[in-house]
């Protein structure tokens, strides 16, 4: 059973919000009796070991390569039925690119089905809605599927375009970063929004930005 250090009372505080309390430090394992855990996208398993420091020192690292007002770089990608898909293919319409850990963790698929249910919100704004992570294209397929995804979700194996654009990790590089991106028609980036923890904020916030344009 992989066992982590973690603050008192730590674990449900970082559920709850990205801001991290501060708190007496004490050694707890946190993980079911079984091989393998999932924590908002944390694959971990009994050969896993993760040291996290106290919150009073730990940090979010949200610096990113690409920024608002820059273009950022160009890429092609295949969706869930295996086609290729550039994202030069959306120019001339607002995108909206959103980076998320894993297909099928608790996280990730509440922020799948928040964008899902306001589907029809992004559409009267004329902006389409494209969701990156490093799954296969085959696990992207059962997941849409499962959860009546109406938006394309593209495999990024190795997460080369993920590292292209600087999506920052959280837990010290063991989680995969949860950003999202809204473009413009020109293909510039006008808003970048981080937050792992909450992942249905980023359907807020990207609908408050393309609402304004």
């Amino acid at each position: 059973m992989a066992s982590i250090s973690l603050s008192n009372h730590f674990l449900p505080a970082l559920i709850r919000s990205q801001k991290p309390q501060t708190q007496h430090s004490q050694n707890l394992s946190f993980l079911p009796n079984s091989s393998h855990s999932q924590f908002h996208g944390l694959n971990l398993s009994n050969s896993s070991s993760l040291s996290v420091l106290p919150s009073s020192s730990f940090k979010f690292n949200i610096s990113a390569k690409v920024n608002k007002g820059q273009a950022p770089p160009s890429f092609t990608l295949k969706d869930q039925d295996g086609k290729a898909v550039s994202l030069n293919k959306f120019k001339g319409k607002p995108v909206v690119v959103y980076f998320y850990p894993a297909d099928e963790t608790p996280g990730c698929t509440k922020q799948a089905c928040a964008f899902r249910d306001s589907y029809e919100k992004f559409k009267k704004a004329g902006a389409e809605v494209v969701g990156i992570s490093g799954d296969d294209s085959s696990s992207h397929k059962a997941f849409a599927k499962k959860y009546r995804l109406p938006f394309t979700l593209l495999s990024d194996e190795g997460n080369k375009i993920r590292k292209e654009w600087g999506v920052p990790s959280d837990l010290f590089g063991a989680l995969p970063g949860r950003q999202t991106y809204v473009l413009d028609k020109k293909g510039v980036v006008q808003l970048v929004y981080n937050n792992q923890f909450q992942p249905e904020k980023h359907i807020d916030e990207t609908l408050k930005l393309l609402q304004s344009l």
